[in-house]
């Protein structure tokens, strides 16, 4: 499949808004996290959590605009836009332009707010407002409609691998000639629900994720979206996406030795001890997470560090929190070329490869 140049890079996180903050982040270490407060058995709670803003949305589009668009929207609108400013695209006609949005969760907040509704009033008195943005395609309906998107829409959820299984579809759109642009984008949120299992599943986190810590807890949650734009012009400061793929984990040593990844290790034993099976002993590895925290679409900002990476030729200090295990070396550009991965519980892996361009 023909490569896709990255174009423009959008993103939003606990460590600000747009590719300088989030290289500020790189170049100087991530900032600690916020706290994430909710209220659970009759009594006030609180916990870390990497947190993000999507204030900075007012830039690009009024309130009255958005006065009924939730954090979940919102994130994705402003990761959006970002990336059609990274680009230069912000005006202009966008019938050639599709849009593909992955997420994990989805609209969390809301759709526990219409449950509420539901639970307090009834089905028939539940609020149309927050039934209307609890659905999965309310993100890519709000960015579509703000940024007068009239190419093809599609959203794409399938948890951890929802990133590499959207990228697949925008690879194939383009070498399809469906449409001569894509903007491609991930978008997941924190709510007080998902703060209250993870308490209850795995405690209070107490921080740093300790990305190579392979089989011992050290998640800290996180929020964010992540936005490219991409087309077939095969030349970009950002580098090329060469291809992106799903699998199952067999054997050990499934990917090249020679070849340089940056994993998506968010200090979650269940998924991160997946990846002694899938990379040969002496591979380059990374890992960025705890800049941005741990959330099912957290491999688009892997994403964002590797296009960042290809522009400045180098990639970033590495967080390691402690010795490498399996004979793993830090990973360079030497090859020119960098691969993101990610693996889940069930032993799935998925992998997004980019190159120079």
């Amino acid at each position: 499949m023909k490569p896709a140049a990255i174009q423009g890079v959008g993103v939003v996180g606990a460590f600000g808004c747009g590719v300088a903050s989030l290289h500020e982040s790189l170049r100087r270490g991530p900032h600690p996290p916020g706290r994430l407060i909710f209220s659970a058995e009759g009594r006030g709670s609180s916990m870390a959590a990497y947190l993000a803003d999507p204030t900075p949305l007012e830039r690009f589009v009024s309130k009255r605009e958005t006065r009924r668009v939730d954090h979940f929207s919102r994130l994705a609108l402003l990761g959006a836009c970002l990336a059609l400013e990274d680009a230069g695209a912000l005006e202009g006609p966008r019938d050639d332009l599709g849009l593909i949005i992955a997420s994990g969760y989805g609209a969390t907040r809301t759709t526990f707010g219409f449950l509420d509704s539901v639970i307090a009033a009834g089905d028939p008195c539940a609020s149309p407002t927050l039934f209307s943005n609890s659905v999965h395609n309310a993100a890519a309906a709000h960015v579509a409609i703000q940024l007068r998107i009239t190419g093809p829409t599609l959203t794409v959820s399938q948890f951890g691998m929802s990133v590499a299984s959207a990228l697949a579809r925008a690879l194939a759109w383009l070498a399809e000639g469906r449409v001569s642009r894509v903007l491609f984008g991930a978008v997941d949120e924190l709510c007080p629900v998902l703060g209250y299992c993870h308490q209850r599943f795995f405690g209070d986190p107490s921080g740093p994720i300790a990305p190579f810590a392979l089989h011992r807890h050290s998640a800290v949650p996180g929020e964010g979206a992540a936005f490219l734009l991409l087309d077939g012009s095969g030349s970009s400061r950002y580098g090329l996406i060469a291809g992106a793929d799903l699998g199952r984990i067999p054997v050990r040593g499934q990917l090249p030795g020679n070849g340089s990844y940056i994993l998506n290790a968010a200090g979650h034993p269940s998924c991160s001890s997946h990846y002694s099976r899938l990379l040969p002993t002496g591979a380059g590895v990374a890992a960025f997470t705890p800049h941005y925290g741990s959330f099912p679409t957290g491999q688009a900002l892997d994403l964002a560090v590797a296009a960042l990476a290809l522009r400045d030729g180098q990639l970033p200090p590495g967080i390691w929190g402690e010795a490498l295990p399996n004979g793993w070396q830090p990973a360079t550009l030497e090859q020119g070329a960098v691969t993101c991965v990610t693996c889940d519980g069930d032993g799935y892996f998925g992998t997004i490869r980019l190159e120079r361009g």
